[in-house]
């Protein structure tokens, strides 16, 4: 697994990393939406974004949640769609050893 892309701030500023990780907790728990859902929708954010690394982590993150390949696959028709056909570049890149 790679290393943990902000593991620099343990040293630099523990307290930002500790606020980012507790929003990130906040943000992606089960609620009204399943965590898988929220996974599925910060991995699309990520592909329209180009993060090769948050695709691949959140994907992986998803399918440990329950998401299946056609789910992924769905989610990322959606950022298609909305942001065009980069987030499908970023997201080929992020999963060909994902899945």
């Amino acid at each position: 697994m790679p290393e943990h892309p902000l593991k620099v701030f343990q040293k630099l500023d523990p307290e930002l990393l500790k606020h980012v990780e507790n929003t990130r907790a906040l943000a992606l728990a089960d609620g009204a939406l399943p965590r898988k859902y929220k996974l599925l929708i910060a991995m699309t954010l990520d592909a329209t974004q180009g993060s090769v690394g948050g695709v691949a982590s959140l994907a992986r993150s998803a399918m440990e949640a329950g998401a299946t390949r056609e789910e992924i696959g769905e989610a990322l028709r959606v950022g298609q769609y909305i942001c065009g056909v980069g987030c499908i570049y970023t997201a080929a890149e992020a999963l060909k050893e994902t899945l």
